[in-house]
């Protein structure tokens, strides 16, 4: 279980950790010569998916190594254990991708920590427009620009 105690201290190195995952994307996109792939399910996936996803599982299992983590991007944690895992990490490292990819800069990094089902903890970081929202349940949440 995480306690409130926890959830206050992994706030603000989530935080980080989002936000160096949008200077990653930033970078990639400030570049403008990014090569485009296509999933299984026919979404787009860049480098800027990948970049953001890779600072963000390494950087999450560095903070929190018994906590499994589910990403868009790469599974952390088997299919069959998604509903017995009490604690998992939620990650979409580039929400947005068909927008990143037409540069209206409307995309973000979200990151979310889900106790028994229930969000407890959400990073939401809009890279283009330096914005970030944040919160953890019985904490507060918060509107940075």
């Amino acid at each position: 279980m995480v306690s409130n105690l926890s959830l206050d201290s992994l706030l603000d190195p989530v935080v980080e950790i989002a936000r160096e995952a949008g200077q990653a994307v930033l970078e990639i996109y400030a570049g403008g010569n990014f090569q485009t792939t296509y999933k299984a399910d026919k979404s787009p996936l860049t480098q800027a998916d990948l970049a953001a996803n890779d600072i963000i599982i390494k950087r999450l299992h560095s903070l929190t190594p018994s906590i499994p983590i589910i990403s868009e991007e790469s599974l952390d944690i088997e299919t069959s254990n998604r509903q017995t895992s009490a604690v998992i990490w939620l990650v979409d490292p580039l929400d947005g991708t068909k927008e990143f990819i037409n540069k209206n800069g409307e995309f973000t990094v979200n990151i979310g920590l889900i106790q028994a089902g229930v969000p407890v903890l959400g990073v939401v970081y809009a890279p283009a427009h330096q914005l970030l929202y944040y919160g953890a349940r019985h904490i507060g949440a918060w509107k940075q620009i």
